[in-house]
């Protein structure tokens, strides 16, 4: 399969065979997420490899999905400032006062997120399937406290990946008039989601035998006015950043 058909097949595994990757397939995939471009050369994030039963558990508690306890590998991504801490120190030169501008809290999340798709899109050259864990975010301070993070640092997400025991289905994505603008951002009108709104309720009550139609517009509002994750900022405060 060539890049693009890779990229275009793409669908999120949330049941995975019982087999571990190898410590090859991990040197891989996190090799390949280095290679994605960072801010400057930054290079602000770690991820953690889970391999621990009990941690495991632990972060499935958080996340409330089985797959994060069973799947072929857990990383969780963390941005990561923490190295930058230290070694402003060891030159004797603070950049404290750096990691709680909001602009170093979005480029350690760029750069986290663009290593993970680098990750996502190796794995599944390898015949891998993955999906990312934002649910670990229910409670960051928890999975903080699970995984030793130190000041300058907080997980972003996890990612699963293993050999896939389900094969998945994909959906459909926003039309493309609607999410790519030519030189000015073009006024919203919701006639241009009616047709797709139709094809994703089709999607729905083709997949659950009619239990579930929902349109992806009423779906997304109906998850955007739920409780947000309201303890996210003051735990990021306490971590130190957005200080400024």
């Amino acid at each position: 399969m060539d890049t693009i058909d890779l990229l275009l097949n793409h669908r999120s595994i949330r049941k995975f065979k019982d087999e571990p990757l190898s410590q090859e397939q991990i040197k891989t995939l996190v090799t390949a997420a280095q290679h994605a471009s960072t801010s400057s050369y930054v290079q602000s994030y770690s991820i953690i490899g889970v391999t621990d039963p009990e941690l495991k558990a632990q972060l499935r508690a958080v996340s409330t999905q089985s797959y994060v306890e069973h799947n072929g590998h857990l990383f969780v991504f963390v941005v990561d400032f923490n190295r930058h801490h230290h070694l402003g120190q060891h030159f004797n030169t603070s950049v404290d006062d750096y990691f709680g501008t909001t602009e170093s809290l979005i480029v350690g999340t760029v750069d986290a997120a663009l290593a993970a798709q680098n990750m996502a899109v190796a794995a599944e050259s390898m015949g891998l399937g993955i999906c990312y864990i934002g649910s670990l975010r229910n409670d960051i301070a928890r999975v903080s406290e699970l995984l030793n993070l130190p000041e300058y640092t907080y997980p972003l997400f996890g990612m699963v990946a293993g050999v896939p025991d389900q094969a998945g289905s994909q959906k459909e994505r926003l039309p493309f008039d609607v999410v790519y603008h030519e030189n000015k951002y073009q006024p919203f009108d919701f006639n241009d989601y009616k047709d797709y709104d139709a094809r994703v309720s089709a999607y729905y009550k083709e997949r659950t035998n009619g239990e579930r139609d929902d349109a992806w517009s009423a779906q997304v509002i109906g998850m955007l006015k739920g409780k947000p994750r309201l303890d996210v900022d003051e735990v990021l405060k306490s971590k130190g950043f957005l200080k400024q």
